[in-house]
């Protein structure tokens, strides 16, 4: 089960975001019976969430809180076998992830493709997270971008929806250095 709670206030397709959701869960092998939540909240409960979680000022744009002891992709599940209902992949909570959708429209601008665009790529980039992908070292990063990017292409050429851009390896670090550059030159903190 997907729960999506919108408390931003923005005009979000939830229903396209919980069918995404499930979509990216199956498409990983998550058993149908593993819960997770997605949160869409407003840019000043996202920068008090950035603050105290990750101790970084301003809003961010998605943030995920997994919520099993799983180390990472390989620990969760095994492709080839069942799906398991025993300490984690089965009925567990897989956690929760966070979207703005007011950075992501900034960012959508930047990328050229539609805000519903962006939290459709922010949401995917979340759920892997919850999955245990990570992208703090270089192959670990470009392991997930590829497969962020794929399961985003079958997503909309399953659905009809718009193409996404995707991000390749290295370019969402850039992206933020530049948006905290960009906010310190107008004496923000972002």
């Amino acid at each position: 089960m997907i729960e999506i709670n919108n408390e931003s206030g923005a005009d979000v397709d939830e229903k396209a975001l919980a069918d995404l959701g499930r979509f990216v869960l199956d498409a990983q092998g998550i058993d149908p019976l593993a819960e997770m939540s997605v949160l869409v909240v407003d840019a000043e409960a996202m920068a008090v969430m950035h603050q105290q979680w990750m101790d970084l000022p301003g809003p961010t744009d998605v943030m995920a809180f997994p919520m099993d002891l799983a180390d990472g992709p390989e620990s969760r599940f095994d492709p080839s076998a069942p799906p398991r209902t025993d300490e984690g992949v089965g009925a567990a909570m897989l956690g929760d992830v966070v979207l703005c959708p007011e950075v992501a429209a900034e960012q959508a601008k930047a990328a050229g493709h539609s805000t519903e665009s962006e939290l459709a790529l922010l949401c995917t980039h979340g759920i892997l997270h919850l999955l245990g992908y990570d992208h703090g070292e270089p192959e670990d990063e470009r392991e997930m971008f590829e497969l962020q990017a794929a399961l985003l292409g079958e997503w909309t050429r399953r659905t009809g929806r718009s193409d996404i851009r995707t991000p390749v390896a290295g370019t969402r670090a850039e992206v933020r250095d530049t948006r905290a550059a960009r906010a310190a030159r107008r004496g923000r903190r972002g």
